[in-house]
């Protein structure tokens, strides 16, 4: 049966429609309140001579449906089958940088982490929070004060000695015994729950009568630790009351489009103020319109999310508007609005995403150069850092089937590499063919140097490889008591960023993100620096083995002929006259008449 026949008859029911290619790949999701009104509109001329729906509809070779009960249900499944399935006819979220949370997971001596996936698993998420460093801001104040760590350490047996995090009183060393209680670790989880929860008015009356037992059981250390905590949890409630009374909570999506090309930019207002903004862009969209884009882009943004603001401002109205705006209020709990300002201040903030969203188009697509702050920021919410880095160390090995093994290290720092700081290894420990403990023993090797000699940790230590190489550099931070280290991996081909600690949240840049091409730059040179030195030692290798046949050339004349020369090619060539200028006039005629003889040999077995 032909698809325009298929169509006909559909029923005349809300639903969702699949068109599927000869593969039985799904290529376009659709939605409608009238399936077959909708979709035998597809075959009328005027939207078959449209390039998008001509092209998909050539493309098409099969049409299925499904069935709901209403338009808003009709909508939810077409947005999660549009995420399952990206298909290549539908408009699709680029780029997204999904919220912020903070994670208190469920363990006997809980934990809290920063990640942006929710899972069901037991464990308590909080958030989202804006900007995106503010959630980091907030776990290392939970290390400081209540003492509830996001190390990786296994608490589910005892050590015989704590880790770094004890000794600077950001951890009360649960994985010890002796060093903290069942009912004192439970106690502070309580507490960071209320402080997560926004309940600080009850946190400080719990925390003062707390520090008044403590100081009448003349505990007097616990009950100081008790009254610094008050007061700082006393300070943010008063923050908090400020800012709850400044202004609503809003979303602002504008967009820049030279089509193929599109970039979007959404800006979060909270309390009044514009506390983050995300950009989005897209290399794919032929047939751009702007009511379809933001019908689709909506659905993609808040559908999925937990977190929805009482207002979303956009520059165009949209066929769904109303069904999504019922459907977001479902989820919220409360009224949402969907507007497009037409005067006044609502108006001048969507000129003013306009603005940045054609800024972001330039900067994107006209290949213009970020500056270096704007580069180390991008990379702070990529990869989710506690601050922009100002200094990244990466690592890459390099050798030939476990032969003549070595490392690098390049150093990119304050927006350009710095080839004073770079660094070379030999690999010492390692038999055979192991990337992933090479990898343990430099990175060893370099920061137990560090601690030594008491010198900062990079802001981020980056290393050319997928999982396996960067657990193997964790585990060798962990070996020295280094924990909270920023690291992340580069993997080769497919270009994907791992960070330790969001593993299941692998990042994939489009090919246009300067953030991807300085992550590349400074891979590549890591590889290179590599590369170049396994081939000096390699060369150094073969040198020093042909050499040693010359009777009279010992290692030191070696070492000379290779710091002349740097090759064993060039050895081989150079003139009696130039071998003695560097190893001396007898040297030099013994090595050349060797070479000589070496010639002579080879000619005669040609002949």
């Amino acid at each position: 049966m032909e698809l325009r026949e298929k169509a006909a008859q559909l029923p005349l029911l809300p639903g969702v429609y699949l068109y599927k290619d000869a593969h039985g790949t799904v290529i376009y999701v659709g939605k409608a309140k009238n399936l077959r009104a909708r979709v035998r509109n597809y075959f009328s001329d005027d939207r078959l001579a449209d390039v998008k729906t001509g092209t998909l509809i050539a493309e098409a070779r099969d049409l299925e449906y499904i069935l709901v009960d209403n338009e808003k249900e009709a909508l939810a499944l077409e947005n999660n089958f549009i995420k399952q399935w990206k298909p290549r006819f539908n408009i699709l979220l680029r780029d997204d940088k999904t919220f912020p949370y903070i994670k208190l997971t469920n363990e006997k001596y809980p934990r809290v982490y920063v990640t942006r996936r929710l899972l069901k698993d037991g464990s308590l998420y909080f958030g989202p929070y804006f900007p995106g460093n503010l959630a980091h801001r907030l776990v290392h104040l939970i290390h400081r004060h209540f003492k509830i760590p996001s190390c990786k350490v296994d608490f589910t047996r005892r050590h015989t000695h704590p880790c770094l995090e004890f000794h600077i009183h950001r951890c009360q060393g649960p994985c010890v015994e002796g060093l903290t209680t069942d009912e004192r670790y439970a106690a502070a989880v309580h507490d960071v729950r209320l402080f997560l929860d926004g309940r600080l008015r009850d946190l400080a009356r719990e925390l003062r009568g707390r520090m008044q037992r403590a100081a009448e059981e003349t505990r007097f250390e616990e009950a100081a630790a008790l009254r610094d905590l008050m007061s700082t949890v006393e300070e943010m409630e008063e923050k908090q009351k400020i800012a709850a009374a400044e202004g609503e909570n809003i979303d602002i999506l504008a967009y820049y489009a030279e089509p193929p090309l599109v970039a979007a930019n959404l800006f979060h207002l909270r309390n009044g103020r514009v506390v983050d903004r995300r950009e989005y862009f897209w290399e794919d969209l032929f047939d751009f319109n702007a009511s379809d884009f933001f019908s689709s882009l909506l659905k993609q943004i808040y559908l999925d999310q937990q977190y929805i603001p009482s207002r979303i401002h956009v520059p165009v109205d949209f066929e769904d508007l109303e069904v999504l705006e019922e459907l977001l209020s479902e989820k919220r709990g409360r009224r949402v609005e969907i507007h497009t300002p037409q005067r006044g201040q609502k108006k001048a903030l969507l000129a003013l995403v306009e603005t940045n969203a054609r800024h972001a188009f330039h900067q994107r697509f006209r290949v213009m150069k970020p500056s270096s702050k704007a580069m180390q920021e991008s990379l702070q919410e990529l990869m989710g850092l506690p601050e922009p880095p100002k200094r990244i160390e990466c690592f890459d090995i390099s050798h030939i089937q476990g032969t003549d093994k070595v490392a690098s290290m390049v150093v990119w720092e304050a927006g350009r590499m710095k080839k004073g700081d770079y660094r070379k290894f030999i690999i010492r420990t390692v038999v055979g063919n192991d990337d992933f403990a090479s990898m343990r023993e430099v990175v060893g090797r370099r920061y137990s140097r560090l601690q030594a000699e008491n010198k900062p940790f990079p802001d981020l230590i980056l290393v050319d490889g997928g999982l396996g190489q960067l657990h193997a550099a964790v585990e060798a931070l962990e070996a020295i008591g280094v924990i909270n280290q920023p690291v992340a991996s580069i993997a080769k081909r497919e270009e994907i960023i791992y960070v330790y600690g969001q593993e299941n949240e692998p990042i994939q840049l489009d090919r246009y993100s300067p953030v991807l091409h300085m992550i590349q730059l400074i891979r590549d040179e890591a590889h290179r620096f590599a590369v170049t030195f396994h081939r000096t030692r390699r060369s150094a290798a073969r040198m020093t083995s042909e050499l040693e046949q010359v009777e009279g050339i010992g290692s030191k004349t070696i070492s000379k002929l290779l710091r002349e020369f740097g090759s064993l090619e060039r050895v081989r060539g150079a003139s009696a006259e130039e071998l003695a200028k560097v190893i001396g006039p007898s040297a030099g005629r013994r090595l050349r008449e060797f070479y000589n003889a070496q010639s002579a040999q080879e000619l005669n077995v040609l002949n």
